[in-house]
């Protein structure tokens, strides 16, 4: 009941709310980052959501596209820009993905939304996570992020899985708002400092 009717209302009314009152901020941004990144202020990549689903998430551009003398994207510490920085250590570069969530893509919370490389890496517990929407905060981020090894990770995701609930979803938006305020684990971020997935240790 939850998950398949009050969970997406809520979903859609809170993220039309917020786009409202975080318009001027988005607008600024877009018009800031259009500067930087020479009129790209969005990140376009196709990532898996629920039942394995590819789709395309929107984030705002944090990294320039500076090549090395081969024509090869240089390290991604190394094109990370100042105005990029800045929305990394706010997460404010997760904003654009709130359109994500009217698309139906999806939800404010649930387990990241993972590049679709990594379906042949998991194994059957940890596939688990694609059983529900895609968030953009989760039970995994706010037990650590990406201070935490893929392991540990998809089993916060699988436990998220197990126990999705009203209670838990407001427990992990309040946590979430926390780390933010309080820059906790904010600079982890996924695309940067996590290796990529492998397989499992276990």
């Amino acid at each position: 009941m939850y998950s398949k009717f009050i969970k997406p209302f809520i979903d859609v009314t809170a993220t039309l709310i917020g786009l409202i009152l975080i318009s001027p901020l988005l607008i600024l941004l877009i018009i800031i980052l259009s500067i930087s990144n020479h009129g790209k202020p969005f990140f376009y990549q196709t990532r898996t959501g629920k039942n394995c689903r590819p789709f395309t998430i929107i984030k705002f551009k944090t990294m320039n596209d500076k090549t090395n003398s081969n024509g090869e994207l240089l390290p991604a510490l190394q094109r990370v820009t100042k105005i990029g920085n800045l929305c990394r250590k706010f997460s404010l570069d997760e904003l654009p993905q709130l359109i994500n969530i009217l698309k139906g893509d999806m939800s404010l919370i649930g387990p990241r939304p993972l590049l679709p490389k990594y379906l042949p890496y998991y194994n059957k517990e940890q596939i688990r996570r694609h059983e529900v929407m895609p968030g953009i905060t989760g039970w995994a981020q706010v037990n650590g992020r990406n201070a935490i090894g893929w392991d540990k990770k998809f089993e916060y995701d699988v436990y998220y899985v197990e126990h999705q609930s009203f209670l838990l979803d407001l427990k992990i938006m309040l946590k979430t708002i926390q780390k933010v305020l309080g820059r906790n684990d904010i600079n982890n971020s996924e695309n940067i400092n996590m290796p990529e997935f492998t397989g499992s240790n276990q």
